[in-house]
């Protein structure tokens, strides 16, 4: 008996160990999604301002233009070749066309440029004809099938559709946003429910998130997705084109009046019916605007809304970007930079003025796929398994029958977890969050050495772990265990105090270009990699990949005094010419992200 118990304790002690680490290691990834999901609705103000500059036609008449190729034009301009063996597409579509692409995207077979064009015109005109919030009921089918993020990992959808049937009018289904952007197929989720949304418009049902979005959502990933369907003189063409699509995505879906589904969720200001009264689409150019949407939020929030604009604006922002808590009230999102934090006084206010009995939101990614909260009353489904790291996390979606009681289907697609126990897999992901975490931590060293200097006032190089971890949050307010993490990144001294820099010493940029370019550009570099690729694949006009040293020049000067980085134009000019690797004038953007890319020393050491 003696043995068993410790046996007991044991084992109870090593499960919950692991299950801490998983935990920690979860609130990682989050948090710097969340970090950097908020970093780009701060720099969207620039963002836009290159894409004037870069991107957009010079003239309204021209951008009108640009955005209503007649579909006559666009097939006289592209040509299905006679060595094409993809599908072929006859509209309208019938099921057999959806299958058809299914087996294609199974064999990574592509869809020719034409019809990706046909399929998103024909898309847009169906979309436009939706209201804001689509109502359904459960009286015509047995079951509603609600399914939450996919972010472009084209094994959940498939998987999915092989445990729970495709989409029909006998299996309806609702996508609850957040299709694209992250995995490797954004291209190929859409063009699937875009086929399923033609042909069953009345039992497929697509709510908007907020990566539907041209800022939110990566738009590098997307566009090299793209350059598989299509060739570089209509990339651009393209891409206004699905910006207009997801601007005429429907925000929210009811079912029998009971169950509101919706992407994100609510605030303390949100209205149903307010919802349905303006052009959804018409705030497709202010949406991304990030700073701004969040001042008319808290305006909205305080006050009423002096201007329809504005309230509109704050309603989508909630709608698209807002997270249960459990604490009761409606605080600003500060960790997203958009929407807010609902809690379950917010919850019960809404039910009782529309007289639900269920929120459906998606938009954060849970363990199990799925979290209940707030009294059962709001659920949280994610549908992309893996979604960090292989064994990260569970998909999951949900079954609505006739009475409106939800069951959760759980699966997760991996070819290599399957092979792993507990402990190995917890490993993976654990190694995989303190990666991704110490090039954060790398990425803002300065402002870190400067933290820890400004508490170090013996000049040790030594602080204790509660001012070393009130440094670290101070700095990258992630808003994570530090005193808990610290094992992982530094070492610590014989009397217990915490050698601060040590949590640099694994980490370098790869040489050359470390020792050529000024520091400061290297950082910041390091810090705005994401945005930088977003900003310069809106210079690359072409699609080509390259762009010029004085796009480059002009570009970064720009970028450097946004971000507040003193530097000048020789300097500009030597980390150009450091990375124009064949001297031909022209910059491989790939090769320049490859060129900042943090190494750890240890994993070098060990491959």
């Amino acid at each position: 008996l003696r043995a068993a118990l410790l046996i007991q304790r044991w084992y109870r002690a090593t499960m919950a160990r692991i299950e801490m680490r998983r935990r920690y290691s979860l609130n990682i990834f989050q948090s710097i999604e969340y970090a950097d999901e908020q970093a780009q609705l701060q720099l969207s103000n620039f963002f836009t301002f290159m894409m004037d500059q870069f991107s957009q036609p010079s003239t309204g008449k021209d951008k009108s233009q640009k955005s209503s190729f007649s579909l006559a034009e666009f097939e006289r301009r592209i040509d299905v070749p006679d060595s094409y063996y993809g599908p072929r597409l006859k509209f309208p579509l019938t099921a057999a066309d959806a299958n058809a692409l299914l087996e294609a995207f199974k064999n990574e077979e592509l869809l020719h440029a034409r019809y990706v064009l046909q399929l998103l015109h024909e898309t847009r005109r169906v979309l436009k004809e939706m209201p804001n919030i689509t109502y359904l009921s459960t009286s015509y089918s047995k079951e509603i099938t609600v399914c939450g993020d996919l972010h472009g990992k084209l094994d959940d959808l498939l998987m999915i559709f092989y445990k729970n049937g495709l989409p029909s009018e006998k299996n309806p289904y609702v996508f609850n946003g957040d299709f694209v952007d992250r995995g490797d197929n954004s291209m190929e989720i859409l063009i699937i429910l875009f086929a399923f949304l033609l042909i069953y418009p009345n039992d497929l049902h697509l709510n908007r998130g907020n990566h539907e979005d041209y800022v939110m959502n990566n738009l590098p990933k997307i566009g090299s997705d793209f350059k598989k369907f299509i060739s570089q003189v209509h990339g651009k063409v393209i891409l206004y084109l699905l910006e207009d699509v997801f601007s005429w995505l429907p925000l929210a879906t009811v079912v029998d009046s009971k169950v509101l589904i919706l992407h994100g969720g609510i605030s303390d200001t949100t209205d149903l019916d307010f919802l349905n009264l303006f052009e959804r689409s018409k705030v497709r150019d202010h949406i991304h605007v990030g700073l701004l949407l969040f001042s008319l939020q808290n305006l909205a929030h305080s006050t009423a809304c002096p201007h329809l604009l504005a309230c509109a604006l704050a309603q989508t922002l909630d709608i698209l970007w807002s997270d249960p808590r459990n604490q009761r009230g409606c605080i600003p999102n500060k960790l997203r930079g958009g929407g807010c934090y609902f809690g379950p006084d917010i919850t019960a206010k809404l039910f009782e003025r529309y007289n639900l009995k269920l929120l459906i939101r998606s938009h954060e990614c849970k363990q199990d796929g799925y979290e209940i909260v707030h009294g059962g009353k709001v659920i949280t489904i994610f549908s992309a398994s893996n979604y960090y790291e292989d064994g990260s996390n569970r998909g999951a979606y949900i079954k609505l029958n006739p009475d409106l009681s939800p069951r959760f289907i759980q699966y997760q697609v991996s070819r290599n977890t399957c092979r792993q126990n507990l402990q190995e897999r917890v490993n993976t992901v654990e190694g995989a969050a303190l990666k991704a975490l110490r090039e954060k931590i790398y990425a803002n060293k300065t402002d870190l050495m400067e933290a820890f200097i400004n508490r170090d006032l013996t000049g040790s190089g030594k602080l204790s772990v509660s001012d070393w971890a009130e440094a670290m949050e101070s700095v990258l307010q992630l808003e994570l265990p530090w005193r808990t993490l610290r094992s992982q990144l530094v070492r610590s001294s014989a009397d217990g105090r915490i050698e601060y820099t040590s949590c640099f010493y694994d980490l370098k940029i790869e040489k050359p270009v470390e020792e050529q370019v000024q520091s400061s550009l290297v950082e910041t570099v390091c810090k705005y990699r994401k945005d930088l690729e977003m900003i310069f694949n809106f210079i690359d006009k072409d699609q080509s990949g390259l762009i010029s040293l004085e796009e480059f020049h002009h570009t970064w000067k720009l970028f450097c005094a946004h971000v507040g980085v003193e530097t000048d134009d020789e300097a500009i000019d030597k980390l150009a010419n450091t990375i124009d690797y064949n001297k031909d004038g022209n910059i491989d953007f790939s090769e320049f992200l490859g060129a900042f890319h943090v190494v750890h020393k240890l994993d070098r050491k060990a491959s």
